[in-house]
């Protein structure tokens, strides 16, 4: 476990980190192209979720390699890469439930939102952050699910409109379990603790 840490914490590591969560932004935002086309302007920004989530990481990324924490940012990372990681991976299998088909772009999607969920994990040691971050987080994410269906801004999956409902449920404890994570993870006092070194 030491030995991954460190991996972790190694200037080169978090340089290819920061490197591949970037080129995810990049190609998250690029992928919801169509739906912000069509997006009224006041709720933009809670629309592009899953590269909203990789580029509050990319930040932390970089605070990293400058030394130093952004607790609120961290928050938001670790809330929404798990939350989004997560219920991406779900989608796309009920994708393929639903169809019968999965494609080499939703294998993509699965295999990079896996990995989302699970960096924002494994770098949870080095977070600075406290209970009013994370309560912060948790109206901020439950906020952007009400956004999402009640006014319908949720990401397109136009093969599983029927399950709406059913998706919007599951979302919201997503979001609940996510942020419980989170705080097991970052501010239970038993939590297992980590100092930037690089």
């Amino acid at each position: 476990m030491t030995i991954l840490f460190q991996i972790l914490n190694k200037r080169w590591f978090l340089y290819l980190v920061l490197l591949l969560n970037a080129f995810g932004t990049i190609y998250g935002y690029i992928w919801y192209g169509e739906q912000l086309s069509d997006t009224p302007a006041i709720f933009l920004i809670f629309v592009p979720d899953s590269p909203t989530a990789s580029l509050f990481f990319a930040l932390v990324v970089i605070a990293f390699l400058l030394k130093k924490n952004w607790p609120l940012i961290e928050a938001l990372a670790i809330v929404t890469l798990i939350k989004y990681g997560i219920w991406a991976v779900v989608m796309n299998i009920l994708v393929l439930v639903v169809t019968g088909e999965i494609s080499g772009v939703a294998i993509m999607l699965i295999t990079s939102h896996a990995a989302m969920a699970l960096q924002g994990m494994l770098y949870s040691p080095f977070y600075r952050i406290k209970a009013w971050h994370l309560i912060v987080v948790a109206i901020w994410t439950i906020h952007n699910d009400i956004i999402d269906y009640l006014f319908k801004m949720m990401p397109r999956y136009h093969m599983l409109d029927q399950y709406t409902i059913s998706i919007g449920y599951f979302t919201f404890w997503l979001s609940i379990v996510s942020i419980f994570v989170a705080y097991l993870l970052c501010i239970k006092k038993e939590r297992f603790n980590s100092k930037l070194t690089q």
